[in-house]
């Protein structure tokens, strides 16, 4: 039996996370999980919730109030020597994933708190792996194919987020000889592939809300006329392969890009998502450049529920290359979903959800 210790509760990923390991596997003992103070009552419904969901006795899940800005992750010193001698597996999720994040705070979360967790998870016993998220987009303005492999290749960054990233993850591979340690790389993850379910609209939904606003439009345009690719994969691919990946002794010392291994290009997906949803055709092109401008004016991004700092995201000429993935994934029959088959299910969830502002990003 394992005990488990997860930062970023009760987000989305984490949340799901979690009700995948104990689906997939009975030789869990205990859960913990890390929340800030003012997220205390929401993690104990959310967990109760979990617990009665998973059969499980509600005594094996403990919700730690603390901050992984604050030394100690800000754990009280009644829990420390427990979660020292007791924590096998450590899931570091917690971090700001907001594309318009202002520096300060990204850095704060994203680079002293990841600092913060390395320093905690070193003083741990008995620890099996660590298991670090951090994003295929430390990329960031790279071009051409980007391998597992590859780190510091001298790149600058689209936004914040991907800069503060980048700079977590430099500090989490100085352990690679210290602690049994794997490094999870998603694309842009969005709904579970089958049922559509997710917590936030952010990424590939920009464009459904664009789309949404624009329906009664006589013309909606593509914007811009770039060959990006469009990496999107759906969560449940994600937890699967992170599960897998986090158990197996193959995966000790490496870097894993959980990215689509056939993405489709963004124009296509932006086609295929405007004839599922409002069963039209994308006519003619509007200049990215004068989009940009659109999306500067604060009305009128407001107004179409989309970050300006998404536009980056149509002109990204990076490729992620997946073969370490596929090939350590394989014996466990674990497949990246093609994107044209989730479409049906993500969208009726958006359509359903649309108008819940708690799944929609507040725009600035």
């Amino acid at each position: 039996m394992a005990h488990y210790f997860f930062t970023g509760f009760p987000g989305f990923i984490c949340t799901a996370l979690i009700k995948e390991l104990l689906r997939e596997t009975e030789e869990v003992e205990t859960v913990y999980v890390l929340v800030l103070p003012q997220f205390a009552q929401k993690a104990n419904e959310e967990i109760g919730k979990i617990a009665h969901d998973a059969k499980r006795p509600r005594d094996h899940f403990t919700v730690i109030t603390g901050d992984i800005t604050q030394p100690n992750l800000g754990i009280a010193p009644e829990y420390q020597e427990e979660l020292q001698d007791k924590v096998n597996y450590i899931f570091h999720l917690a971090a700001i994933y907001d594309l318009a994040v202002p520096y300060d705070l990204a850095y704060n979360v994203n680079v002293n708190g990841t600092k913060n967790v390395n320093d905690w998870v070193v003083t741990l016993k008995n620890l099996k792996r660590y298991i670090y998220f951090s994003t295929a987009y430390i990329s960031g303005t790279r071009v051409g194919r980007i391998y597992e492999t590859e780190f510091d290749m001298g790149q600058s960054f689209k936004n914040h987020y991907e800069s503060t990233k980048f700079e977590a993850e430099k500090w989490v591979r100085t352990l690679f000889d210290e602690v049994p340690l794997t490094i999870i790389r998603p694309g842009i993850v969005k709904g579970h592939s089958e049922t559509g379910e997710t917590i936030k609209f952010d990424g590939p939904y920009f464009i459904l809300n664009l789309l949404d606003r624009m329906r009664h439009f006589p013309i909606i345009p593509y914007f811009g006329e770039s060959a990006a690719e469009g990496n999107f994969v759906p969560v449940d691919y994600v937890l699967k392969g992170t599960i897998y990946l986090a158990h197996a002794e193959k995966a000790v010392g490496k870097t894993y890009h959980l990215t689509d291994p056939k993405p489709y290009r963004m124009r296509d997906v932006y086609r295929m998502m405007m004839e599922a949803y409002l069963h039209k055709k994308p006519v003619g092109t509007m200049p990215l450049s004068f989009a940009r401008g659109l999306l500067s004016i604060p009305s009128v991004r407001k107004w179409l529920r989309v970050e300006k700092e998404a536009l980056d995201y149509l002109t990204c000429q990076a490729e992620y290359d997946a073969s370490i993935a596929q090939q350590d994934l394989a014996e466990a029959g674990i497949v990246c979903p093609d994107f044209a088959d989730t479409l049906t299910s993500m969208i009726a969830f958006y359509d359903a959800h649309k108008n819940d502002p708690d799944k929609q990003l507040p725009i600035k």
